[in-house]
């Protein structure tokens, strides 16, 4: 059952974000920009746990699960070190996958070549 959950969350999420395409007309990357948003916001409000905890992979691999993960460092580190620890909160939880992006991004661009 948890993989109809997933199936269904995950896809209700990008469902939102080709709406917000189509219909608001707006640009690839405002719709990128206010489903991290969103994301941030239900982790603050402290109901993307909940959702997580529901759907698992529905809700962790959409882009609202970088938002989350955002807010989620700077929250949890700010209890143990304060003011700065929001800064750095952000840079600890969400570097990995960051820096994997970078790094097999560069990967590829030195293995494949480009059509053109």
């Amino acid at each position: 059952m948890i993989f109809l959950w997933a199936f269904l969350v995950g896809g209700l999420i990008c469902v939102i974000g080709q709406l917000l395409m189509d219909f608001a007309k707006l640009t690839p990357a405002h719709t990128m920009t206010a489903l991290v948003v969103t994301g941030a916001v239900l982790d603050g409000l402290g109901l993307y746990e909940p959702l997580i905890d529901f759907a698992g992979a529905g809700a962790t691999v959409p882009i609202t699960s970088f938002g989350n993960s955002l807010v989620h460092g700077a929250m949890a580190e700010a209890e143990t070190n304060g003011l700065i620890g929001v800064i750095t909160g952000i840079f600890e939880v969400t570097s990995a996958g960051i820096s994997a992006a970078i790094i097999f991004g560069f990967i590829a661009a030195l293995i494949f070549k480009p059509k053109g």
